[in-house]
């Protein structure tokens, strides 16, 4: 009975035994796995993570750059760069067609200006000088005869004046031993107020030309300067900003076709005032040199009469002698 027993509880032992060896080879494959379990997550997570993030970072990198490049070239088109050459020849050459055209007719007036000072100030100096000697001469003169041969050679109002007279005397010398020499002496005044009238009137040729530029130069040029403010709205609307760069260049050829206008008108009306007090002048020596010619006619006369008379009044001189006598 007890040999029998042993084996039995020996087989037992080593049952439990058997168990327990395999429970215990069970729970360190168990941690195991689960370890490996738990470290491929980790391991597939870094990857899943980092992988993905490369592509993402560069494009976020990327996209900053290309919308960087985008803003710039909308704010190249947007504001325009200014001119480099804002001087008045750039301005002119980039200046609008119609700008570009007021500016070269008040250029071209202010020339037109300055060379009718130069020719007119040499006509009326030459003829101020040529009146004033004719003046003195007809003033010493004590018949017209004195001055006729040595004045009407010579061109100018003043020796028409003399030839018009020598002829108004000589044409109506069969009446002037007959009627009033009041008329002769009116036919003369007439015919000197019309050639000094003409001589002022051609001394004073191309004054009007200052006149008109300066009336409408600055006129001319408020057309410049309203069709460039017009072409400044206009580009305002078309780039649809109201940056300075889009205003400015219209302004500046506006503005210097204001600036051309006043510089062509205000010497044209300076040069004209001149003028016109310088031919005011001309005229009175011309009035003078008129009333030398009409004092010598009269003087002329008043001999050509005196002659006539003398004979009589010597006459009736003797015939009141003779008449003294004989009541004597």
């Amino acid at each position: 009975m007890p040999n029998r027993v042993m084996p039995k509880w020996m087989m037992l032992a080593v049952v439990l035994l058997a168990f327990s060896n395999a429970g215990a080879l069970h729970a360190q494959e168990t941690p195991a796995a689960a370890t490996s379990q738990t470290q491929q997550p980790v391991q597939a997570a870094p990857e899943g993570n980092v992988l993905p993030a490369t592509p993402t970072d560069d494009a976020a990198q990327t996209a900053p750059d290309d919308e960087t490049v985008r803003n710039d070239v909308q704010a190249d088109a947007a504001n325009p760069v200014l001119p480099h050459d804002l001087s008045p020849l750039g301005m002119f050459m980039a200046a609008d067609i119609v700008v570009k055209g007021v500016m070269g007719a008040l250029a071209l007036a202010s020339v037109a200006t300055w060379a009718i000072l130069l020719v007119k100030s040499f006509e009326l100096a030459a003829a101020k000088s040529s009146a004033r000697r004719a003046v003195r001469a007809l003033s010493d003169a004590v018949i017209l005869r004195d001055v006729r041969e040595a004045l009407t050679a010579k061109k100018g109002p003043t020796a028409q004046m003399i030839a018009a007279a020598g002829d108004e005397l000589s044409k109506s010398e069969a009446i002037l031993d007959i009627v009033s020499t009041q008329g002769v002496k009116e036919r003369v005044a007439s015919q000197l107020s019309r050639i000094e009238a003409g001589a002022g009137k051609r001394i004073a040729s191309g004054t009007g030309i200052l006149a008109t530029v300066g009336s409408i130069s600055p006129f001319v040029g408020l057309f410049g300067t309203v069709w460039g403010i017009m072409n400044s709205f206009i580009g305002i609307s078309q780039a649809q900003t109201t940056n300075l760069a889009i205003v400015a260049p219209g302004i500046a050829e506006a503005l210097l076709a204001t600036a051309i206008g006043l510089v062509a008108a205000i010497p044209a009306v300076i040069i004209y005032n001149y003028f016109a007090r310088s031919i005011s002048g001309y005229r009175l020596i011309l009035a003078d040199a008129s009333a030398a010619v009409e004092r010598l006619v009269s003087r002329d006369l008043d001999f050509r009469q005196a002659r006539r008379l003398a004979p009589r009044k010597a006459e009736s001189h003797a015939h009141t002698e003779a008449g003294i006598a004989r009541i004597g």
